[in-house]
Formats: C-alpha cells, sequence, structure tokens
C-alpha cells in the first residue's frame, strides 16, 4: 500500500523529519515556503518503489520532482537484471509529472580549485 500524503492523501513522496510527516511535492512546497525556518527541514525522498527512505535527502523551500529507489530496492533490480525504468513504468498516478532521475551512486564531490594552476600570456 502507498503511503499517502498527511495533508491532502495524494500518493506522498518525500518526509519531512522535523514534522514527522509524509507529504506530496505541492503540500511539501506549501509547507516549506512558510518561512525560513521552516525551510530548513531535512526532506528525504520516498523510495518510488517501496516508498521506504531513500539516502537522498535535502533542505530548502521546494524540491524538484524527483524519482529515487533505496538502497533495497536497487539491490533486487540490480540481482534480477531488470532495467530501473521498467519499475518506474508501474505507478499511474504520477504520469502527468516530470521527474528529475537520481543516480544509484553518490554524486562526485566538485571541486572550486582550478586543476590549471600555470596560465601565461603570450602576445
Amino acid at each position: 500500500m502507498k503511503k499517502k500524503c498527511e495533508l491532502c492523501n495524494n500518493p506522498a513522496k518525500l518526509f519531512c523529519e522535523s514534522d514527522q510527516a509524509s507529504l506530496c511535492w505541492e503540500c511539501d512546497t506549501k509547507v516549506h515556503t512558510a518561512n525560513f525556518i521552516v525551510t530548513k527541514h531535512h526532506r528525504f525522498l520516498l523510495c518510488h518503489i517501496c516508498q521506504s527512505l531513500t539516502p537522498w535527502h535535502g533542505t530548502g523551500p521546494n524540491f524538484v520532482p524527483t524519482i529515487s529507489l533505496c538502497n533495497h530496492c536497487v539491490s533486487l533490480t540490480n540481482n534480477n537484471n531488470h532495467d530501473h525504468d521498467h519499475h518506474g513504468d508501474t505507478d499511474d498516478d504520477d504520469d502527468d509529472e516530470e521527474y528529475q532521475v537520481v543516480p544509484w551512486t553518490s554524486p562526485p564531490q566538485v571541486s572550486t580549485s582550478s586543476s590549471n594552476s600555470s596560465t601565461s600570456n603570450t602576445k
């Protein structure tokens, strides 16, 4: 059974740790744009398949609709040699939404330093 948003009963997409509430995208935006304090709440994406918490989380006034899988569902998917896009097609409630897909591995670290230590100007 899919988790429901605690405010509107639509399918829940993320979990707010501070509020201990599962929310849909729309209600999350309404709640977490109320003031600067609630924008700091950590929210975790729910697995698109089983709706458990995923490692992906963030803060801010609103999230871009995103699909993520928990580690368990990734393992099952890899063990069964199924394409992860196939599982994304099983949720008919989300046909009208566009999603950003979160990669299975952690994103690479971004370096602010330049690897080019010497520059030369020749005229």
